[in-house]
Order: structure tokens, then C-alpha cells, then sequence
């Protein structure tokens, strides 16, 4: 038999799988904590977000020497290693590696801080300076946390070194395994916000525009090739000679580790946050849709940032405050639950009550609010407020699916509706409102580490496994939600 292995590196914790390559059942799987947080109290408060890059990195390597010593695992071949993790944040690192600075996430907000003596933020003005065709070239607006903003204001006070470099987390982590040098692929580098998505590469200009320049950043490689291989002077417990792959992208990873056939599916992940995606040849969008370059080849419509778990949390959170200011209730008891219980006991449409739960804005509109309207004697009961939320939610991911068909011009009902994360697999309240709003029932895969699944299905195209990243899509398996 032989295994491909996938990891995910995230900051509070690292996954890994191996995955059988003949028939796409998960032979192992392993998480470890990250535990690597460093951000100060103060610095917490001022909406900053820095973890201790060298622990990220541990957690991985101990993922793979763990994984490697699975009975599963050792008895059969290792093909191939696939590497994934969080976009958009960077770490500087010296010519040796050696990180010069934390690791500055994607949830960082300095650059919405303002620039010293003015009345303009550090990401309004490289906006600015990369002129108003920018979002067309680079499929995105650059916002706080992304690899451009985070090192504009770095380079701006004159803290990037002679001889330091920025790169993802995850280039570091494919680097320091290889003993190469730093490479991403096109998906993640899409995440920075100064590649040019038509070329797949660094936009020279916009990168010139920041003050900044390409002896900065990564070697930007298509991920059907090898960045190199597990040396002897790593100690990880894989073969020597394994080849391991360019990294990705984990958004673009969890769409490859859920759908089998990415020319005719849509992807709705649910997790604290949500998001909407589908596969594109082409380079056309239009916000707030983003165009996120695919790994080897095209590119995905991606509507992110949309209504996930986090607004039920908030209502949670609403209704266990009601019970202790009311009743005394236990404070810390959670009802997630018994909320998630009484909206199954509503008739769908929740008697006419409507609730938008855009509850902390949008993407593109961070100052918008939530409603609730309809609302009469009949409507306003506890069971039909939790309803109208999940179908609040599920109103806000059709919406989005047609605003990207509305640029593709596909019709919906040729394509099949794939789920993600466990906003739908554990709440079927909210897998029976999405099924309303699409007409059609989700399916999903039958592992539920979809990013480590994807990336080791991009190890096996580099490593010749697979010829194309179509064929590695039949090993995803999918069950009827």
C-alpha cells in the first residue's frame, strides 16, 4: 500500500493524515496543539495577534514524527508529503531561517492602526499606493493581516533587516524540512495581496508601489513539482528522500480534500466564520467575491467572510446572559444544544420572523448590523428567534452562491452542493435550512480533516502519484448529509 501524507499547520493546532492512495481512506490521523500564542495582554487590546513561529513549526514536525510511528503508517510506503496552512499572515526570517520577527497572523489588525502624524491607516495607504486597478489584478483587497499590509508597515519603520525575508509560515515550516529554500505556491501567495492572479506570480509594480521588493519574498512555484525532499539531517521519522510538496493554501486545500469533481460542485464551508466556493478556469470576478488562484492551474470564486458559528454563539451567548440576569442561571453552562433542539421544534420559516446575523458586519462592510423583523405575537417565541437565525444564515450562503453564478453563469441545479467543517455536520437544523435554500441536500466527505486530506492529494500529483489533480480527486469519498 501506498500513503500520502497531508499536514495542516494552524496556530492553535497542527493535523496530519496519511492517506491511502489507491483508495482514499484515512489510514491515520493526528493533531497536536500549537500553544504558541505570545501575543501581550496589551498588545491583545490593541488588536494585534503574533504567535512563537518556532512552536508552530515544532507542532508539525512533532505531527509527522508522531504520525511516522503510527503501526499503520510504518508498514506500508510513504509517496509523498503535502503541506498546507493559514493564509494571509508572514513571519521575517535571516538567510539562515532563523525567524526575525513572530509570527503575524491573519488576525493581526496593526495596519488598521494610523501611520504616524496622519489621519490615514497603514492599509488605506497602500491601498493608496497600489492604484485603483489593484483589486482586478490581485483578486483581492488588501486588508490588515496579509503578508503586503503586515510587511509594508514592518519595511515603513525600518524594521526589516538587511538580509531578512518574509514568507508564510508554512514556506518556513516546507524549508526547514527540506533543508531548501523558501518556495510558495501561487494559492498561498495569492493570500498576501500582491500577486498578480493572471501572471501567478509577485506583481512587480504593486510590490515597487510598497516601497518593498522581490528579494523580500518567496520563490513563487507551482505546486505539481517537488520543493524538495526529506534530507538525512531531519529527523522526523519519514524515508529519506520523501518528496515533499510546494505548500498551499488552506482554503484552497479544504476545497480539494471535499470535492471529488471541482468543475461541477460548490463547496459551502461552515465553521466559526463561513465561506462559498467554486472552481473557475477564467480570471473574472467581481466583489465581493474574491478570484484565490487554485493550486497548478485556475483559480477559485471564493465568497468568505460570511455569517458561520460564530453568530449562533452570539445568540448563545444573548440567551445564557438572559438566564442569569433573569433566573440566576449558571453563568458558564452553555446552550448551544438545547438552542440548537428548540429551533428543531419550529416550522421552517419560523413563523414569518427573519433575522439577518450579520452580527459583527461583513467583509466588505464592517460597520453593517443584524436585524430582526417580522415579528408578532405568534413569531416571537424562543424556538423560532434560534430558527430564524440558522435560516438567516443559510439565506446569507445562497446569496452568496449567486452572486458567484451570477459570474459564471452556470445554473445551480448542476451542481452538487458539497459541506465542510462541522457547522453543518452538527447542527442538522442548519443542514435542513441550507437544504431548503439550494434545493438539494449536502453531501460530505467521510473524513472531517478536509485541509490535511487536500494537501496530501497536491503531495501525490508532485510526487507522481497522481497525474493531475482530477485524478486525485477520486479518492474523495462523499456521504448524503
Amino acid at each position: 500500500m501506498s500513503l500520502l501524507l497531508g499536514i495542516d499547520l494552524g496556530t492553535t493546532k497542527t493535523t496530519c493524515v496519511a492517506v491511502d492512495a489507491e483508495s482514499g481512506q484515512l489510514v491515520a490521523s493526528v493533531a497536536k496543539p500549537t500553544d504558541g500564542n505570545i501575543t501581550s495582554e496589551v498588545d491583545r487590546k490593541r488588536g494585534r495577534s503574533e504567535w512563537d513561529a518556532a512552536a508552530v513549526l515544532k507542532s508539525g514536525f512533532d505531527c509527522l514524527a508522531d504520525i511516522a510511528t503510527q503501526p499503520a503508517v510504518m508498514s506500508h510506503q510513504i509517496s509523498g508529503l503535502g503541506v498546507t496552512g493559514q493564509q494571509h499572515g508572514m513571519v521575517l526570517v535571516d538567510r539562515d531561517l532563523k525567524p526575525l520577527t513572530p509570527l503575524i497572523n491573519w488576525q493581526d489588525q496593526r495596519g488598521n492602526e494610523l501611520m504616524p502624524g496622519g489621519g490615514v491607516s497603514w492599509v488605506d495607504e497602500a491601498r493608496q499606493r497600489c492604484g485603483e486597478d489593484a483589486v482586478q489584478k490581485l483578486g483581492c483587497r488588501l486588508n490588515s493581516g496579509f503578508l503586503g499590509t503586515t510587511l509594508f508597515w514592518l519595511n515603513e519603520q525600518g524594521l526589516v533587516p538587511e538580509g531578512g525575508r518574509a514568507c508564510f509560515i508554512t514556506d518556513l515550516f516546507v524549508a526547514t524540512l527540506t533543508d531548501g529554500e523558501l518556495q510558495t505556491d501561487p494559492s498561498l501567495a495569492g493570500s498576501g495581496g500582491i500577486m498578480n492572479v493572471a501572471s501567478r506570480d509577485w506583481d512587480d509594480d504593486i510590490v515597487k508601489s510598497l516601497g518593498l521588493s522581490r528579494e523580500l519574498l518567496p520563490l513563487v512555484k507551482e505546486a505539481d513539482r517537488p520543493a524538495g525532499v526529506v534530507p538525512n539531517s531531519v529527523i522526523v521519522g519519514l524515508p529519506t528522500g520523501t518528496p515533499v510538496s510546494v505548500p498551499i493554501g488552506d482554503h484552497q486545500a479544504s476545497f480539494l480534500g471535499s470535492v471529488a469533481d471541482r468543475h461541477s460542485s460548490v463547496l459551502l464551508n461552515i465553521g466559526t466564520g463561513a465561506q462559498v466556493a467554486m472552481f473557475t478556469e477564467g480570471t473574472d470576478f467581481a466583489p465581493p467575491v474574491e478570484l484565490r488562484p487554485f493550486p497548478i492551474q485556475g483559480n477559485l470564486l471564493s465568497n468568505v467572510g460570511l455569517t458561520g458559528g460564530w453568530s449562533f454563539q452570539v445568540v448563545e451567548n444573548f440567551v445564557r446572559q438572559l438566564g442569569v440576569d433573569l433566573f440566576g442561571a449558571d453563568a458558564e453552562r452553555p446552550l448551544y444544544s438545547q438552542l440548537v433542539k428548540l429551533a428543531g421544534q419550529a416550522e421552517p420559516d419560523s413563523q414569518g420572523l427573519r433575522c439577518v446575523p450579520t452580527f459583527s458586519g461583513t467583509r466588505s462592510n464592517s460597520l453593517q448590523t443584524g436585524s430582526l423583523t417580522g415579528i408578532s405575537p405568534a413569531s416571537l417565541t424562543a424556538a423560532n428567534f434560534a430558527r430564524s437565525v440558522l435560516e438567516g444564515m443559510a439565506d446569507n450562503y445562497r446569496g452568496a452562491l449567486d452572486q458567484i453564478l451570477d459570474i459564471t453563469g452556470q445554473p445551480a441545479d448542476s451542481l452538487t452542493l458539497v459541506g465542510a467543517g462541522n457547522g453543518l455536520r452538527e447542527n442538522a437544523v442548519l443542514a435542513d435550512a441550507v437544504a431548503r435554500r439550494f434545493g438539494k441536500a449536502a453531501v460530505v466527505t467521510q473524513h472531517r480533516e478536509e485541509a490535511a486530506f487536500g494537501a496530501a492529494l497536491v503531495g501525490g500529483v508532485a510526487a507522481g502519484v497522481f497525474s493531475s489533480l482530477d485524478e486525485a480527486g477520486r479518492l474523495v469519498l462523499h456521504q448524503v448529509l
